[in-house]
């Protein structure tokens, strides 16, 4: 069993900031990776960014130069900091998390961010 506790989604304006939490704990090997995703409504999931065990780190093509994740001390949290937001940003996010071994994916519930003014 994996629980996650996401947090810091919400409503913002044009042009402001956010920062997404996402702690994992549970029945984990080890983590392999981590990352966020989000799912507008009518369009599939995409990648936002996704940072792997050794500090490796993509990013979705929308989101470069605007959107930074980071890891925890501990390993187990991961961070978005998400500047300059725009309209087209308003989605579900959604944790990830990849288990080292099994590279099998758990899923967080999601946080609703909302860019509008």
């Amino acid at each position: 069993q994996v629980e996650f506790v996401e947090s810091g989604g919400g409503l913002v304006q044009p042009g402001g900031s956010l920062r997404l939490s996402c702690e994992v704990s549970g029945s984990i090997r080890s983590i392999y990776g981590m990352g966020w995703y989000r799912q507008a409504p009518g369009k599939d999931r995409e990648l936002v960014a996704h940072i792997t065990r050794d500090d490796s780190t993509f990013y979705g093509e929308p989101v470069k130069g605007r959107f930074t994740i980071s890891r925890g001390d501990a390993k187990n949290t991961v961070y978005l900091q998400m500047n300059n937001l725009k309209t087209e940003d308003t989605a579900v996010y959604y944790c990830r998390l990849v288990e080292g071994g099994s590279y099998d994916n758990y899923w967080g519930q999601g946080t609703q961010v909302t860019v509008s003014s």
